[in-house]
């Protein structure tokens, strides 16, 4: 049995929900994400406040070590509704006392804009309550700011360790951001990519026949309207029928029947040109719609296909037995209406039907 590495266990228990109903399962992996990088925030700040030597600062990066592995711990007890106002709470005030211990150029108050990108992607609808939270943490960004502006911070770094606890942040902060855009965008994206997915068997189920795969008299339509939309465009309409298709039906059995339907459809779709469009029309007659082809070109095409389809040999159980197709080919006059063109087809696979079928008749 492969046993798992230790990331893939450090990641699940992470992610273990808290154990009550209705949770997000999402959410509480994030809390507990974040409250790990605010808790190695907090360690490394202890070891280079340090080098400051200015014990209130050094006490607060303490005091928020401790605190934010007791959020950690009490997230596999707490709801995740807790778990996440607690910690919301928690670095509101771990930014605050940063920047008026350690001052703005730090950049620790970038948590505030973490806040409010978590709060946004976390919670579904309570819109409003998003939107004052979001007011919320703007004003105390602009008072922090104008604070600041006024007055020194408690600490006065050297402007190497400066420089290294600005990067120390900008670090943090960043992944922060990324944690919370990854996570929560990944489950955005799978759904997304689903509905797609559901929309696109939607539309396939709508515009397709069951049995065969071909387009749909439905389809059908809407592509000849499309098509003639285009002036001056060269089309050639073709309606098949399978020759005393009913007495094989009544022979063989309708699964018969179906295979034999299924079984042409595959041979219009590999022995006809790349673009042409095929439907069943209905029962066993097919409409074929080729686009850039005059009736000549198409006639040409068609043989190539009546003589493949006779040459194929069905297994009737019993016996084998091979089947024809009668075709009645138009080409498109530039004036007429799909109608009128649908029913000169018609007209022309009846005539092909009474002259003894296995024909096409142009």
């Amino acid at each position: 049995m492969k046993q798992k590495s230790i990331t893939s266990t450090i990641y699940e228990h992470i992610c273990r929900d808290t154990g009550k109903q209705n949770e997000s399962a999402k959410l509480i992996a994030v809390v507990r994400l974040l409250t790990l990088i605010l808790l190695v925030h907090s360690l490394v700040f202890c070891i280079l406040v340090s080098f400051t030597g200015h014990i209130p600062s050094l006490v607060l990066s303490a005091l928020s070590l401790v605190l934010f592995l007791t959020i950690f711990i009490l997230s596999y007890q707490y709801s995740t509704f807790t778990s996440y106002c607690i910690l919301n709470a928690c670095t509101l005030i771990f930014s605050v006392l940063n920047v008026y211990y350690l001052g703005w150029r730090l950049g620790v108050q970038h948590y505030l804009a973490v806040l409010l990108v978590f709060v946004f992607f976390s919670k579904y609808k309570h819109e409003t309550a998003k939107l004052l939270y979001s007011l919320f943490l703007f004003i105390l960004r602009l008072i922090l700011y104008f604070y600041c502006q006024y007055n020194d911070p408690v600490v006065t770094l050297d402007v190497e360790l400066s420089g290294v606890m600005q990067v120390t942040n900008s670090f943090f902060i960043f992944l922060a951001f990324g944690v919370i855009a990854y996570l929560f965008s990944t489950t955005t994206q799978e759904m997304e990519g689903k509905l797609i997915e559901y929309n696109r068997k939607l539309m396939k189920q709508a515009n397709t026949d069951t049995l065969t795969g071909l387009y749909n008299r439905r389809r059908t339509m809407e592509y000849l309207e499309k098509l003639l939309e285009t002036p001056d465009t060269q089309i050639s309409i073709c309606l098949c029928d399978i020759d005393f298709f009913k007495r094989v039906n009544d022979t063989y059995g309708h699964d018969i029947g179906d295979e034999v339907l299924k079984k042409i459809s595959e041979t219009f779709q590999k022995r006809l040109p790349p673009d042409t469009f095929i439907s069943r029309w209905g029962g066993e007659e097919f409409l074929l719609i080729f686009p850039r082809l005059n009736g000549d070109e198409t006639i040409i095409a068609l043989e190539t296909l009546r003589q493949k389809i006779k040459e194929i040999v069905f297994d009737g159980g019993s016996e084998t037995f091979s089947v024809t197709l009668t075709y009645g080919l138009v080409e498109y006059d530039y004036r007429s209406d799909i109608t009128t063109l649908l029913k000169e087809a018609d007209e022309k696979l009846y005539l092909g039907k009474e002259s003894g079928r296995d024909r096409i008749i142009f």
